[in-house]
């Protein structure tokens, strides 16, 4: 499955320039591990990070301008750092499996005379088989909705860097009429997109021709934000089995009765680790209203009559929801959680810790998982090459760094002290 090694986040609220893990250009860095997890104090960017990752998802899925206002974000004026003026940008850098060779992502945002967003920039390039130096090769650059695009497996042009903004695609189109071999030519597209607040790569990521491009766009289509409350898994919807729980969890019952009808052995085994984890759950199972809505319904040991979802604790549900999103039989590549904590008794973060760490771990096609949190007992379980700072700087934006990097922290760990003890003691919070 493919895994993010690294992201560069710039002019994006609080995240001025915020990179976490490896680049193509930052080869001694290591990349992100399974399990990343962000701790800091409240008001230091946590949300805005969750929020970077969903907002490029919301990009290849509608657009640019409809993702600066979607979800309360406010359009692009709000969202872009203040004081800024420049383009709100990532990079993103993945393998699509351990021995590929790594792809890098680049966009930009900006907005038009008349202030409403487009693609500024996008790029995606890859070094050549066997380079271990130099800049990689694109195979996709566009600037202002036009561009070129190398189809298939081609290598792609080196870019001269020193060259800015639109004049790269006149150099490069002007370059590729005159003097491109003809065996080049053939796998070389120059693309003109109708709508520049569109990303190239969600309409080209659609042509079989564009094999990368399409595995990319799959990979970011793929990632699953976790917008879950317990209230939202309380709500009656109506009978009928689904395969994988939604952003909310409202689908809570219907994942229920999937997993009961076509994997029962599965859903027992995460009963029995529901009832570990949480005392006195003797059973789990669904009833159909009369009216056709489905209720999800929980048998404690020491009563006769069950209780519905609408009288469970909110750490019941979240614990419950958590399990059931990680045994999917076909989890998404990339899940990212917002203070998982939240509801839960503090005796049950280091069991969901390790949780998220087995799934992520466990299997050949295991999920990458990504959290943010302020609780110490979770960053209990926490070591520090997973384990992200995100402080206030002094100019008021974020800065990141990862607790490994700290060799007091590490040699701390090391002696057997928890991570989250030294967060507590502000061991990790220093200048």
């Amino acid at each position: 499955m493919a895994k993010l090694e690294g992201i560069r986040i710039a002019s994006y609220r609080v995240l001025k320039d915020l990179t976490l893990g490896r680049l193509w250009n930052t080869q001694h860095a290591q990349p992100l591990t399974p399990l990343t997890a962000v701790i800091g104090k409240n008001g230091v960017g946590k949300s805005s990070l969750f929020d970077a990752f969903g907002f490029l998802a919301d990009c290849l899925k509608l657009g640019v301008e409809e993702a600066c206002d979607a979800r309360g974000r406010g359009g692009f004026q709000r969202i872009r750092s203040q004081g800024s003026d420049e383009p709100i940008g990532f990079e993103v850098y993945y393998r699509e499996e351990p021995r590929a060779r790594p792809i890098t992502y680049e966009l930009a945002i900006d907005q038009d005379e008349s202030g409403r967003p487009y693609v500024s920039r996008e790029r995606l390039r890859q070094r050549r088989k066997g380079q271990k130096h130099g800049r990689p090769f694109s195979f996709l650059i566009m600037n202002d909705g036009k561009g070129v695009a190398w189809s298939g497996e081609a290598q792609g042009r080196q870019i001269d860097e020193r060259q800015e903004g639109r004049s790269i695609v006149n150099w490069l189109v002007e370059s590729l009429l005159r003097d491109v071999p003809d065996e080049e030519s053939s796998e070389t597209e120059i693309v003109e997109l109708q709508d520049r607040r569109k990303l190239g790569i969600a309409t080209l990521g659609a042509l079989k021709q564009h094999p990368r491009i399409s595995a990319f766009r799959q990979f970011v289509e793929g990632w699953y934000l976790s917008y879950f409350t317990p209230d939202a898994a309380r709500s009656l919807p109506l009978a009928g089995p689904q395969k994988h729980l939604n952003v909310h969890g409202d689908n809570l019952g219907n994942v229920v009765q999937f997993l009961e009808r076509e994997h029962p052995d599965q859903f027992a085994d995460i009963l029995a680790r529901v009832s570990e984890r949480i005392p006195g759950i003797d059973r789990i199972d669904t009833e159909r209203s009369p009216d056709g809505r489905l209720l999800l319904r929980f048998n404690d040991r020491g009563f006769g009559d069950p209780f519905y979802a609408q009288q469970m604790s909110d750490g019941t549900l979240k614990v419950f929801a958590y399990l059931i999103m990680l045994e999917d039989s076909q989890p998404p590549p990339f899940i990212c959680i917002e203070e998982p904590e939240n509801g839960l008794y503090h005796k049950l973060l280091e069991v969901l810790a390790g949780e998220l760490r087995r799934h992520a771990t466990g299997k050949k096609n295991a999920p990458q998982i990504f959290v943010t949190t302020h609780q110490p007992y979770f960053v209990d379980a926490l070591n520090p090459e997973e384990t992200w700072v995100l402080q206030k700087r002094a100019d008021g934006f974020s800065g990141i760094a990862r607790a490994s990097d700290d060799e007091i922290v590490r040699s701390m760990v090391e002696e057997g002290l928890p991570l989250g003890g030294l967060w507590y003691s502000d061991y990790l919070d220093r200048k």
